[in-house]
């Protein structure tokens, strides 16, 4: 290593820490690695320097700190190049089209590092290159940056975010020209072109220059309005919503989402909802939530719930801290009911098909008319699809998937009027082209207002839609697991039931399995030529089984946590209302899929918290 610094005994290690060093002009860091070296802390060194971040579809997510696999300057600077590179070869046109960068409100003072300045050394980089970038002055929600790739006809989008991940982490999160999240090959494209850059350009550093570029310009004014301009198509009962005596809570919890959401139900001429204020101001530090997830429920939501107690609000909406999802509680007979992402996704769906059939009287219509949802998602848009005349489709999990399929309905003259996933992600409008929390709090806005007005509550009316559509209940939840062997051979063990090679299982417990879909290793058992229609994977796993009794089960790999999931739902038939006996039905079914699938006991596997 260089003179000043001793050996860790590790060449590997000294090499990538000497040529971190001869790269990193953030003195924070530098001094970070620095002292690691003169501590001989070889393991947290290790923990720095070991791997590189692996750039994915959903672009990377890392906790901010030092070393090559965490989120910093240099690592940003590194990915942006290697980014920028691609799509150079990607684009003849990208020095007039130009880019779009966005941020949240996250930071990291003990490494310097934060999405603000994450962004603008992103910018630097692009600028050094003679490619125009809308750098967004201001935070802004992730919607914006897939709204103002498709609004301006650029080349990419980024946005720097880790969603509701803990306050450690940071992300970078990448879209295509075509306003959707990238998919595979792009992934392996920018990883390449990475590695080929990884020494900062001599401009890479330079953001005052770049800042001051005629290159470099501010949408954040034209976007602002162009986007609460295009949300407003799907506004149907304006005047019901002036006259709204509805009363609804606001949080953003410590996110980007506050000032958004008051805009929305503005542009909806929706009342302004409460807005929680220990949370409505954006904070790094989340100070009042153990994590800044809405899907976690309760504790969440609690200082909201206290809100609406003291207001006599009904109704509880909250985006995650970059609001691109959402999720609502509702009081009901003095207690408050969170809703699933699944039931969200049936009163949205059902809200959003109502309004256009309203506007819709040409039969015909129906049949050019589409909504998606992912494979692990609940069915309920499949029979509204059924019964309604119009196409449902699947696609896998992830909104990068449903957002790329809609773009091709879209260019094919159909219409994509929904769209949504379990992890209370929705799509309700095709200007944004992936989950949209912001135009979703004023739809579901006016969807409670519209309700009020007929005296229904949102959970009534989610029975309604059930006892019309057929009842759909799900259960899903997650085993943790750190040990990839454990994983590997639980899976394994599914595929060669019996001890037979490339046999499944035909039951679990009493319950008889009609069908088995296994994306990993692209079988379908229900296709003529036991192919999957769906695109495969062999580097995650997922099996979906379904049963002789209307319930499909997955399970399945966390990409981004050690995690096993389950996602199980019964559909009953509509008339059957039974509801106990549905829930007892699917509670003794997934009983039997952790007891016989899983073996939690044999595979050490720790269950999700409480």
């Amino acid at each position: 290593m260089d003179n000043s610094l001793d050996s860790t005994g590790d060449s590997k290690l000294d090499q990538a820490v000497r040529q971190w060093l001869q790269y990193d002009r953030n003195p924070k860091t530098a001094s970070m690695v620095k002292e690691l070296v003169k501590d001989g802390a070889t393991e947290a060194l290790k923990k720095c320097f070991s791997s590189r971040m692996e750039f994915g579809t959903a672009g990377l997510r890392a906790a901010m700190g030092p070393g090559t696999s965490c989120m910093n300057d240099l690592t940003i600077i590194q990915t942006t190049q290697g980014f920028c590179c691609y799509l150079e070869q990607s684009f003849e046109n990208l020095k007039e089209r130009g880019v779009v960068i966005g941020y949240d409100a996250r930071a990291h003072p003990p490494s310097g590092g934060g999405s603000k300045r994450f962004a603008s050394l992103a910018a630097a980089v692009f600028i050094s290159r003679g490619v125009p970038v809308h750098l967004f002055s201001d935070i802004t929600p992730t919607p914006f940056v897939p709204f103002t790739v498709s609004h301006l006809g650029l080349c990419a989008g980024i946005m720097v975010t880790a969603s509701h991940n803990p306050k450690q982490d940071n992300g970078y999160k990448v879209y295509w020209e075509n306003g959707a999240q990238i998919v595979s090959p792009h992934d392996k494209g920018i990883s390449k072109a990475i590695e080929e850059n990884l020494k900062p350009w001599p401009e890479s550093w330079n953001t005052e220059e770049a800042l001051k570029s005629a290159l470099m310009k501010d949408p954040y004014k034209d976007i602002h309005t162009q986007y609460f301009k295009a949300i407003q198509k799907h506004c149907h009962h304006r005047e019901i919503n002036k006259s709204s005596e509805v009363k609804i809570v606001h949080t953003s919890v410590h996110g980007v989402g506050h000032a958004f959401v008051q805009s929305a139900f503005k542009a909806f001429d929706l009342h302004p909802p409460y807005a929680v204020e220990e949370q409505k101001d954006p904070d790094p530090e989340f100070p009042t939530v153990k994590y800044p997830n809405p899907e976690e429920g309760e504790g969440v939501l609690t200082l909201s719930f206290a809100l609406a107690d003291k207001e006599g609000a009904s109704v509880v909406l909250a985006n995650d801290p970059d609001a691109d999802r959402l999720a609502m509680a509702e009081k009901q007979n003095g207690q408050w009911r969170v809703f699933t992402g699944n039931e969200l996704g049936a009163l949205l769906g059902w809200w959003v098909f109502r309004c256009w059939k309203e506007q819709n009287s040409d039969a015909a219509a129906v049949k050019n008319l589409y909504m998606l949802s992912s494979t692990v998602s609940s069915k309920i848009l499949r029979a509204i699809a059924l019964k309604e005349g119009f196409h449902f489709e699947e696609t896998l999990t992830g909104f990068k998937w449903m957002g790329n399929r809609a773009k091709d309905l879209l260019d094919q003259g159909k219409t994509v009027l929904f769209a949504f996933e379990e992890a209370i992600g929705y799509m309700c409008s095709p200007s944004v082209l992936d989950k949209d929390g912001v135009s979703a709090a004023a739809i579901a806005g006016e969807m409670i207002s519209y309700l009020a007005t007929k005296n229904i509550s949102v959970s009534h009316q989610l029975t309604t839609i059930y006892e019309e559509y057929g009842y759909h209940i799900s259960k899903n939840s997650y085993f943790i697991c750190h040990d990839q062997n454990v994983i590997r051979s639980l899976f394994e063990r599914l595929r060669n039931s019996g001890g037979q090679k490339d046999s499944y299982p035909t039951d679990c417990g009493r319950f008889s399995i009609s069908a088995v879909r296994d994306l990993t290793t692209g079988y379908d058992s229900n296709q003529p030529d036991k192919k999957a229609v769906l695109p495969t994977s062999s580097s995650s796993q997922m099996i979906t089984f379904s049963f002789s009794n209307g319930g499909v089960a997955t399970m399945r790999t966390s990409g981004t946590e050690p995690k096993i999931k389950y996602y199980t739902e019964l559909c009953a038939a509509p008339g059957n209302s039974d509801v106990t006996h549905l829930k007892k039905e699917l509670d003794d079914l997934v009983d039997a899929i952790v007891e016989n699938f899983f073996e939690p006991q044999k595979n050490k596997l720790q269950p999700k918290p409480e």
